[in-house]
């Protein structure tokens, strides 16, 4: 049994707003264990909505929608509903009394467009909106469950969260949850990581998938169970070996970010750290400010004419001089170089009360990902100095 979300928008088609719903509507439904194979997305388009709502009942036992049910002319989620389970649409009066007594207690005139949010779908099951006017819907229809919610994020998550799961419960009769677990990673690329788990990414439960960002990999697990204590064992036991496998590479778990643990691992080891960037961007010097830990003293954040694309140039020599230059001016125990030559060759470098630890990369080209990527293996360069790990 699995569900698909079909949020509908034109602005979400042209990019203007971004999809949060859908995360939303996906992280709870884990929560009851109802798997999530699809989303989709649909313009403010009657025609193209039924189509997409049609297709989504061929294939998934529940569709909710988001999006489309205020008052306007093109909210017309209700009718596309109406179309693709065959049915007309009629006013609900105890629909229609809610929305004027939620005008009412603020002291608003509703105007005539607001009724056409008491229609839904003959024979479906109303759902008062008690945050909002957009009240929703639920059609149970003979290949599946419809439920319609609000495109507002404040009303769909309370009558997701209030109505919608518990009914989805009790109707499907669901037991189980289901949990997920990210181990970060940093310093190997997804192909090669993949190359020493592909085996364990073919388990059924729990389940395992790879999402490459620039220098960095997240291995995330998922495991179905009748309960919580049940699906954090799975959890548990195949984290347990992941790590037999690439613990060197695993910098933290879930929120963690490789900022927040570098500088973590320094503040215990009662060390700071300066950085010195060429040509980066100021990713990393970004990344370490956000990430507010005591242990970082600053950086210089310097143009690319600073060291130039002369193909001889000693960077080994250079590097080692700007961290040493930060390490100086802002007083700190480790000084880290990053230094980005585009399609060339970059370098990172750190040095320290810890030893030297440095790197030669080359990356495609010398835009953000390049900047990005090279930021993470020189977080990563200084962690792995902090355990002890550099070669």
């Amino acid at each position: 049994m699995h569900a698909e979300i079909v949020t509908t928008g034109t602005e979400l088609l042209l990019g203007v707003i971004s999809d949060t719903n859908s995360t939303y509507i996906a992280r709870r439904l884990q929560s009851i264990g109802l798997n999530l194979y699809y989303i989709t997305s649909a313009g403010d388009n009657r025609q193209r909505i039924a189509q997409v709502i049609d297709t989504a009942l061929n294939r998934s036992d529940v569709v909710i929608t988001t999006g489309g049910l205020g008052p306007t002319v093109d909210d017309v989620t209700r009718e596309a509903v109406a179309d693709a389970t065959g049915r007309p649409l009629v006013t609900d009066p105890h629909l229609l009394t809610s929305i004027e007594a939620f005008f009412a207690r603020r002291g608003y005139t509703m105007t005539e467009n607001n009724r056409r949010q008491a229609q839904i779908p003959q024979g479906a099951i109303p759902l008062e909106n008690p945050v909002g006017t957009a009240p929703c819907f639920i059609v149970e229809d003979p290949r599946g469950l419809v439920i319609s919610l609000p495109g507002v994020p404040g009303e769909m998550k309370y009558m997701l969260d209030h109505v919608v799961l518990p009914y989805l419960q009790q109707k499907l009769g669901l037991s189980q949850v289901i949990k997920t677990r990210t181990l970060r990673t940093a310093g190997i690329g997804e192909s090669a990581l993949d190359a020493q788990i592909a085996d364990l990414e073919t388990s059924p439960n729990p389940t395992i998938g790879l999402a490459a960002h620039p220098g960095r990999v997240d291995v995330r697990i998922g495991a179905k169970a009748a309960n919580e204590a049940e699906a954090d064992k799975l959890l548990d036991e195949m984290e347990a070996r992941l790590r037999a496998r690439i613990n060197p590479y695993i910098f933290g778990i879930d929120e963690d970010t490789l900022e927040s643990i570098v500088l973590k691992l320094l503040a215990e080891r009662s060390l700071t750290l300066a950085v010195a960037e060429v040509a980066a961007g100021g990713v990393l010097t970004d990344g370490l400010a956000q990430a507010a830990g005591i242990a970082f003293c600053g950086s210089l954040v310097l143009p690319d004419r600073y060291i130039g694309y002369d193909t001889h140039i000693d960077l080994p020599a250079e590097a080692i001089a700007l961290a040493n230059r930060a390490r100086e001016t802002l007083h700190a125990d480790i000084g880290l170089a990053a230094i980005n030559r585009g399609p060339d060759q970059s370098y990172i470098l750190a040095v320290g009360p810890l030893g030297r630890a440095e790197r030669t990369m080359r990356f495609r080209g010398h835009d953000l990902v390049a900047c990005q990527a090279l930021a993470s293996y020189a977080l990563d360069l200084v962690r792995r100095m902090c355990l002890g790990q550099n070669e």
